[in-house]
């Protein structure tokens, strides 16, 4: 029998064993490079962007140069050597160049902005409301800023993913607490406001360098794209349908894994992306190494108390925890429907249960499951995939 293999952060992958000609699709991200390979694909990017000038032309000996890195981009120590090594290329002095990341892990060499320190920001300008808007202050007095930023796409939220941008992560912490709060209250209704607030930020800094990743298989980088932050959001966006794959039909049961085993947001996520092709009555299973249950306000809703109230009451409160609990509650409700869910996962089978979803003890569960359906679909780390189905 054919095998497929779904690795979701255990020691021992899922096997999965198909008939021959059984109807079973398989599903993975695009190929990418790691290592050196990343940083020469960045720097070809940076030398010879497709719409542009390259990196050289943006900067002259002597500017002070901030590298805003958004989120936990692919390949970052190679990313961001690319990105040095061509500002310094272009006589920009090494201790000229500030690296600052947000909303993702800093490597050596980067210095982590921190949201909660108000003292850290800039004043940059005011909203059309007259609301101050602030940006981390090495952004704010640099000569020069390049963005570095993912591309990617997020289910959940029907489309592109928030990660990447300046904003809200290079702002105040309750820029970001106002974006779940409008997310919360309004879902997917609250994206153009985003949209347009963080096209705003960018053109008030004045950016005009931007550098969007779109990440490969395995933490594999893809794509890089290079030019005006339009324009680079627009190649990156066409090489992101690689991770847009079509199935013929949808199918009675999806089988998940996902890239980020953090926290229960990335399983909403993959969820998501699987209900875009598991029929109104069918199976998802997701498979993944998440060890936190969600909060209070999720596990409310799935003992039965109306979510709308919840949200309400979370909202109320103003505490950010709870507030984000309640996002993740609307997001996933929407994308379960009435289908049933397992889960293999290190949560507790007493706290799957609570939730009233399948617990999964071992691989073993979801190897019978793929055995009885009539139709399945492999998704590979399905938290970054937007597929659909022809019919």
């Amino acid at each position: 029998m054919p095998t497929i293999t779904l690795d979701y952060g255990a020691d021992d992958p899922l096997v999965l064993e198909t008939e021959e000609g059984g109807l079973v699709t398989e599903c993975r991200g695009p190929a990418g490079v790691a290592g050196q390979a990343a940083r020469d694909r960045v720097a070809a990017a940076l030398a010879a962007p497709l719409h542009g000038p390259p990196l050289a032309a943006h900067v002259v000996p002597g500017d002070r140069v901030a590298v805003a890195v958004s989120g936990a981009v692919p390949q970052t120590a190679a990313v961001v050597a690319a990105v040095v090594a061509g500002l310094c290329a272009a006589g920009v002095e090494a201790d000229a160049i500030q690296v600052l990341h947000a909303g993702g892990v800093a490597p050596a060499g980067g210095a982590e902005f921190d949201a909660t320190v108000d003292a850290a920001t800039s004043y940059l300008a005011a909203d059309e409301a007259g609301t101050p808007l602030y940006l981390a202050r090495q952004l704010v007095d640099a000569d020069v800023v390049v963005t570095v930023g993912e591309w990617g796409w997020d289910a959940a939220l029907g489309g592109r993913s928030l990660a990447g941008e300046l904003w809200p992560v290079f702002s105040r912490r309750s820029a970001a607490e106002r974006l779940t709060v409008d997310l919360a209250r309004r879902g997917r209704l609250a994206l153009p406001d985003w949209n347009a607030r963080r096209h705003d930020i960018s053109w008030q800094l004045g950016v005009c360098a931007s550098l969007r990743l779109v990440a490969g298989r395995a933490h594999s980088l893809h794509t890089a794209a290079f030019g005006l932050p339009d324009e680079a959001s627009r190649s990156a966006r066409t090489a992101a349908r690689a991770w847009c794959p079509t199935i013929d039909e949808p199918v009675e049961l999806a089988v998940a894994s996902i890239s980020d085993p953090r926290s229960f947001a990335a399983v909403t996520t993959a969820l998501a992306a699987a209900a875009r092709v598991t029929r109104p009555d069918g199976t998802i299973c997701v498979a993944c190494r998440v060890a936190a249950a969600p909060g209070i306000v999720f596990q409310r809703w799935r003992q039965g108390a109306p979510l709308e109230r919840l949200v309400h009451e979370a909202v109320a409160t103003r505490d950010p925890s709870l507030v984000a609990d309640a996002l993740q509650a609307r997001l996933f409700a929407r994308a379960l429907g009435d289908r049933r869910l397992v889960l293999l996962s290190d949560i507790e089978e007493a706290a799957v249960e609570d939730l009233e979803f399948g617990f999964a003890a071992g691989p073993e569960a979801i190897e019978r499951l793929v055995e009885r359906a009539d139709s399945v679909v492999i998704l590979h780390e399905a938290d970054r995939m937007l597929p659909q189905a022809d019919r």
